[in-house]
């Protein structure tokens, strides 16, 4: 055991010092550093973006046609009155999703 630990102290202090040489300078490491933890914010950032807007589009826009069909079959007569805002409604939903997908399409331009 007493030869093991001399012979990690021994690799310790041959390669210590060579790895000490070879070191970048602090501030050019905390740069690179911090550039790949901006790129891996802004990656994580996109695919939440893209994510949580395809959820709650989907999400609006079912509730949306929920509360549509149940008013129209509540009331055959006002399909006409109710079927062309709720379209409508739908198309505007759908809006919010895809300016959400250009944002982060023009996000990803600044990666």
């Amino acid at each position: 055991m007493k030869k093991l630990m001399q012979g990690v102290l021994t690799l310790l202090a041959v390669l210590l010092p060579a790895a000490v040489a070879m070191a970048q300078e602090a501030g050019a490491a905390h740069a690179a550093a911090a550039a790949g933890d901006s790129k891996g914010l802004m990656a994580l950032a996109i695919a939440l973006g893209i994510g949580i807007a395809a959820f709650g589009g989907a999400l609006s826009q079912s509730r949306a046609a929920a509360a549509a069909l149940e008013g129209i079959s509540r009331n055959p007569n006002a399909s006409d009155k109710v079927f062309v805002p709720m379209i409508l409604g739908l198309a505007f939903i759908e809006s919010l999703v895809l300016f959400t997908w250009v944002l982060m399409f023009l996000m990803l331009g600044k990666l």
